[in-house]
């Protein structure tokens, strides 16, 4: 039996919506984090994005346990010497909710060369903004329209490699 290795043409990706009223933070991350990553489908590979996108409306109405709205914070350097900011839960959330998943989802996907990819297919919005069909028709013909032009940019290179080893065999 031989190895099951992902191809691009292969990949099938779909639109999720998630609605985080009265959620709680980490799973709501933890579930997001595996969506974009594509453990929930067989071919999952470690080594190929093979996740979906995924939608998160109602940011702001997201919940944290215990003593963290007065505890949690957010950090972040300006790389100058003193240039530690620190920004309080209960003051992000009211700037910017949508943040707090942002970050949270971001720690939990892989530190590689697939972070930045998974992350761009993560959109998430403070309130509740009306998804329509138009919206989803367009995101999955954008989709369509990348695999095509990924799929052909494949076949091309292939197809100089094969030309090199045509090459390298008339020498011999």
């Amino acid at each position: 039996m031989k190895t099951y290795s992902v191809k691009l043409t292969d990949i099938k990706r779909e639109m999720h919506v998630i609605d985080a009223t009265d959620k709680i933070l980490g799973r709501v991350a933890t579930e997001i984090a595996s969506l974009l990553m594509g453990k929930h489908k067989a071919m999952f590979s470690r080594s190929a994005d093979v996740g979906d996108s995924v939608t998160v409306l109602n940011a702001e109405k997201v919940q944290v346990t215990g003593k963290k709205p007065q505890q949690k914070n957010y950090y972040r350097h300006s790389n100058y010497p003193g240039g530690m900011t620190t920004t309080p839960y209960e003051k992000m959330m009211k700037e910017h909710p949508d943040r707090i998943i942002l970050f949270a989802v971001d720690g939990m996907l892989p530190q590689n060369h697939l972070h930045d990819r998974m992350m761009k297919r993560l959109k998430v919005y403070a309130g509740p903004v009306p998804v329509s069909a138009n919206a989803k028709q367009a995101v999955e013909e954008q989709v369509e329209v990348k695999k095509v032009l990924t799929a052909k940019s494949v076949i091309k290179k292939i197809r100089v490699k094969q030309e090199v080893v045509a090459k390298k065999e008339g020498k011999r």
